[in-house]
This record gives structure tokens, sequence and C-alpha cells, in this order.
């Protein structure tokens, strides 16, 4: 059953017995200059872990320039969601990304390495981390400020911006590796219908440990990667919506996270629709729920991020000037 659910959501049709297709991923080198896309790795050889060279194997960075002279100096790290199983790259990846980039943002898609493959927690979250610092300690070389980088994640992708935000790691000035020398807390995040209580060996709804059959170890792993137990008043300003109605992740893991940011004193600004099921992405036709991109748009522009920082921004050709 699990894995007829799988296929429906990666919209791939099998016949019976044929050869099930892995989704595709992302492959650094694959660039469009005429449009402004390029793929990077997250590391220059191996990534940490790695259990081979295949393109599952290879954490990546898929950027999307904004429209020149356009650009504000922001950036936002996107972390599609799938389960941990795979990628909802378009819906939750490379929609969010053109939506940001026609903002003035510099958009930057994480393929990070996925449970299904082997690569169970913590692994995804070193490629989230790295992601973070990538962009940050390149920041001149992106014409972006270094404190405005917002964090987006969506269900699975939601769980692992949430945890990137709580459990980040300062950087070490010490580090042979530039990428090391810098924070990987991002500055501002966003979370959609996130799976924050993924980790959990509550099986009436989605659970990773069963998903994984690692449910001997769920409360360890449950320990450890909940988000919302590491909440602190050093956890990023947030910007959370979910559903009513959301079968797939309870309501209740949001609210969860919501009520740890405010006990920590986070400012947090929350949304809760009535109706849409999980996986909206912008917005699935709902008259209600499909405001909800202008009601970030409103607060991204309350904290400056849509304010052009002249300091970083690309210079504006002269014919703009």
């Amino acid at each position: 059953m699990r894995r007829l659910f799988l296929l429906v959501v990666m919209g791939v049709a099998v016949c019976a017995g044929a050869q099930v297709q892995k989704a595709p991923c992302a492959t650094a080198g694959e660039d469009n200059a005429l449009l402004g896309i390029q793929t990077v790795r997250l590391w220059p050889g191996d990534a940490p872990e790695a259990k081979g060279k295949a393109c599952e194997d290879v954490p990546t960075l898929t950027i999307f320039a904004p429209q020149m002279g356009h650009d504000t100096g922001s950036a936002v790290v996107i972390f599609p969601g799938g389960a941990y199983e795979h990628l909802a790259a378009n819906l939750e990846g490379r929609q969010v990304a053109d939506w940001f980039a026609a903002r003035g943002f510099r958009a930057f898609v994480v393929s990070y390495r996925q449970s299904a493959d082997g690569y169970l927690l913590p692994v995804p979250l070193l490629d989230a981390r790295r992601a973070i610092q990538t962009v940050r300690a390149r920041a001149q070389e992106y014409h972006i400020a270094p404190n405005r980088i917002v964090a987006i994640g969506f269900s699975a992708g939601g769980h692992l911006a949430a945890l990137a935000s709580t459990q980040f790691v300062p950087g070490d000035p010490k580090a042979a590796d530039p990428i090391e020398r810098v924070s990987s807390r991002p500055d501002y995040v966003v979370l959609g219908y996130p799976w924050i209580g993924a980790i959990s060996s509550d099986t009436s709804h989605l659970s990773y440990c069963k998903l994984f059959n690692v449910m001997d170890k769920c409360e360890a792993l449950r320990k450890a990667y909940s988000p919302d137990l590491y909440v602190t008043k050093e956890t990023p300003p947030t910007f959370w919506y979910h559903t009513f109605n959301d079968q797939t992740v309870p309501l209740e893991q949001g609210l969860r996270y919501y009520q740890a940011l405010v006990k920590a004193g986070v400012p947090a600004e929350a949304h809760i629709f009535a109706n849409g099921p999980h996986g909206t992405g912008l917005g699935a036709g709902d008259a209600a729920l499909d405001q909800w991109p202008g009601l970030l748009e409103t607060w991204l522009r309350a904290h400056g991020l849509l304010t052009r920082d002249e300091s970083v921004a690309a210079p504006r050709p002269a014919w703009m000037k």
C-alpha cells in the first residue's frame, strides 16, 4: 500500500511487474546561463557519509538569479518536501524559487540526501547546514547580505528547515574550509505545513520511524531530531502556515512548534486556513488559502527583505540608472 502511495505522489505510472523508476535529482554543472540557473555541489568532493558517487549521493544547490537590476540583496534557501523519500522539486522547489526571484531574491533550491536512499538523519541536516553556510560564505559572490538569508521548507522540508534553525552550528573561524567558518543559522524561517512531529512511534499519522523501519531507534531519534524540543531565544523569526484539515501532518504538530517559539520569545507569525490538503505549495485554488503567499510577502516586506540593499546588490546596468 505504501509503495502505491509513493508512486501516486511522485507522479510515476507503472504496470504490474514493471521496474520502478527513481525520481530525477539535480546534477552539478547543468547550467542554463540564458535563464539564470546554475547547479553546484555542496562539497567539492564526496559529501560526508556518502555511500557512492551517483546523483542521489551528491547534495546540490540549484541557483535562480533575480531579474537583472531588480535584486534586493536578499537570499532564500529552499527545502522541498517529499517525506524524506523524494523531493517535490517542482511544486515546493522551482515554483517557490521563481516566486522569490520575481521579488528580488537570489533563490537556492537544496537537493538534500534522502532517507529512502539510506541517508537517515542526521545526514539531511548536514546537507541543510552546509547549504546555508555555502550561501553565507559566498555572499559577496552572490551579491547578497550575509544577514538576509531566509530558509523556507515544506512538509519534510519544513521539518528540515526547522531543524536547521534550531540546531545550527556557529562556524569555526579556524576551519581550513572557508564555508565552515560561517554560521549555518538562517536569519529568517518560513514553514509550510511542516512535518514537525516526523519522528514519532505514533503510526496513526505519517511516521518517519515506520516509513524507514527504525521503530527500535525511534525514541532516541525523536529526542535528537524534534525541532520543537530545541527552540531557544536564538531561533530566527518564523512565519508558519498550515491547514485545519491536513490529513497527512496534523495541525497540532505545527501548533506545538509555534507554542515553543512563543514561549522562547521568538517573533513568530502564524496562519491557519480552514481548507486545503497537505502539499498545497503556493496555493491550491482555494479562495482563502491562496492568499498565503501575499501574507508572506507582507511579512518579508516588514522585515526589510524586499528593500534593495545598495551596498551588496549587483550594480544596475547604466540604462537602468
